[in-house]
């Protein structure tokens, strides 16, 4: 009983030391990151624990085309989305951006634009050390943030170090594993 309660003493002291040293802060300390910081660590936000495929930054691509009741291929960055003929009703001019973050990621836009035929997305992952794996890659449905709302069934071609889906919309998608 009596060690227990100089054990607690001496916890208790060791609490009001570090309470006191970290009060003692000058009014000059940084509370909080800047801005820059910040940002620098919200576009590192891609750990391997997430199910998304870690790679080197991707580097930024943007491409606008119009595509019609024909169908076309889009080509961004390393990627494309084949739109086949009969999926629009009437043409539309689309952007596809392969965005520069640490994932191999590529949004779209109109937002929210829906297909008659799904379109084929292929998103290259060469440029991510772990994409050699045997693992299966898959594509994910993201928000803008990242987080993973749902996976659309794949064929990963390990050997060209592709993988593609099905579209039915519009949005934010990554290479997921």
């Amino acid at each position: 009983m009596i060690r227990s309660r100089r054990l607690l003493a001496i916890l208790a002291s060791l609490l009001l030391v570090a309470t006191g040293l970290t009060n003692c802060a000058t009014q000059d300390a940084v509370t909080a990151p800047t801005t820059e910081a910040a940002a620098q660590a919200a576009q590192l936000r891609v750990p391997i624990l997430s199910g998304l495929l870690t790679c080197e930054r991707q580097p930024y691509a943007i491409t606008q085309q119009m595509v019609g009741p024909a169908g076309g291929i889009i080509h961004f960055g390393r990627h494309s989305l084949q739109i086949p003929r009969g999926a629009l009703s009437s043409n539309v001019l689309i952007t596809a951006e392969a965005p520069s973050d640490l994932a191999a990621t590529a949004r779209f836009q109109p937002e929210g634009l829906r297909f008659s035929r799904p379109a084929t997305l292929t998103l290259d992952y060469s440029s991510c050390p772990l994409g050699r794996l045997r693992i299966l890659k898959r594509i994910a449905y993201t928000t803008d943030k990242l987080d993973i709302l749902s996976f659309l069934l794949s064929r990963d071609n390990l050997l060209l170090m592709r993988v593609s889906a099905h579209l039915e919309h519009f949005s934010k998608y990554a290479v997921a594993w």
